[in-house]
């Protein structure tokens, strides 16, 4: 039954590959947005252990952490808390550096641990009124210690090239919280405090309590939590769940076109298979076979197209700053789980209908 599955798909190539094409535009998007959804995720886990915090507390009820402001009072606050070891005051300033406007400044005490646990690759920490650049960002515009950085129309001497492992962080570069607070105006404010617990405390324990102290605000221990908090990834699972279910609407539609047309085609043929003593199931199950042969074909190319396409989503977004595309086995398995899916609902109806052809009717077109 195999060969003669590839025989009908190769006989009509033209129209195979069409369909298969059309699947796989469905199937490369599927992908494309759970590579997109899933790089979200992992930059949440970036924004909840900046500087390999613990946990974060943000300002509740805004569209996304980054948006978050807080007084500089919660700090104190926070450090007087038994269950905290040391909490870290985190402004971010986006948009504000001219050379890569995709990037976050940082601004942050000196002394606090986010600052601590930067290494530098070149260079060494600020003193004063300098910027420490994350390498990446180095890389992009070629700086060096000793150059340059405008930040929000202020021009900054670069100290020193430092390297955190987070993909933002060495995206951006970092400001003393006093500069970062003056530049943006936001003096006495903080986007975030980073919070790094004491031993033996667990996460949703303190979390709990903080909450409890701090009403208001949003404490974050895990990248689930941020990514639900955040707007734009409950966007991109929304748009892939109508991506998912648009294509296989419209993947099943074609699939089933074009198998109609290939029954119509081949009535003859198939009522010969059944005079020969080929069973209603059997007939059926070439149908659905070409079907899900075709499916397979564009859920194959539609992988392809999803790992090759994830990168220029990305970019054209203007979030790669912030989110690198994540291909995962699951994801794929989800692609091709919708293409075969494709394949055995538009299947379904041609192979109905040829079992309920009379047999003399298809001997006729013989």
């Amino acid at each position: 039954m195999l060969g003669l599955i590839l025989t009908n798909l190769t006989r009509r190539l033209g129209r195979t590959v069409l369909t298969a094409f059309g699947v796989g535009v469905g199937v490369a998007t599927i992908v494309a947005l759970l590579s997109l959804s899933t790089g979200l995720t992992n930059t949440a886990a970036g924004l909840v252990h900046l500087g390999g915090s613990d946990l974060g507390v943000f300002q509740a009820g805004v569209a996304d952490p980054t948006a978050s402001l807080l007084p500089m009072s919660v700090v104190g606050r926070l450090e007087r808390n038994s269950d905290v070891a040391a909490a870290t005051p985190l402004l971010l300033v986006v948009s504000a550096v001219k050379a890569d406007p995709s990037s976050i400044v940082f601004g942050t005490e000196r002394h606090g641990f986010f600052q601590r646990r930067l290494v530098f690759v070149s260079g060494h920490p600020a003193a004063g009124a300098e910027v420490e650049v994350g390498d990446r960002l180095a890389s992009q515009v070629h700086l060096h210690p000793g150059g340059s950085l405008t930040v929000s129309a202020h021009h900054f001497t670069v100290s020193g090239i430092y390297h955190s492992g987070v993909l933002f962080e060495d995206l951006g570069a970092v400001l003393p919280l006093g500069v970062a607070q003056r530049i943006s105006g936001r003096q006495g404010e903080t986007t975030t405090v980073a919070v790094e617990l004491a031993p033996g405390i667990a996460p949703s324990a303190a979390s709990r309590a903080i909450r409890s102290e701090l009403p208001g605000t949003l404490v974050i221990a895990d990248a689930g939590e941020a990514a639900r908090a955040g707007a734009n990834e409950a966007l991109v699972h929304n748009a892939t769940l109508v991506i998912i279910i648009i294509a296989l609407i419209i993947g099943a539609v074609s699939v089933t076109n074009t198998m109609a047309m290939s029954v119509l085609e081949g009535q003859g043929e198939l009522a010969l298979l059944s005079a020969m003593g080929w069973s209603s199931g059997r007939v059926a199950t070439l149908i659905v076979g070409e079907g899900l042969g075709v499916s397979l074909l564009g859920a194959a190319l539609g992988l392809l197209l999803g790992v090759l396409g994830s990168q220029l989503l990305v970019d054209a977004m203007g979030v790669g700053a912030y989110v690198s595309p994540s291909i995962t086995a699951w994801g794929l398995g989800r692609g091709l789980l919708v293409g075969v899916s494709i394949g055995v609902l538009g299947g379904i109806y041609p192979a109905w209908r040829i079992t309920r052809m009379p047999l003399l009717r298809g001997l006729a077109r013989a």
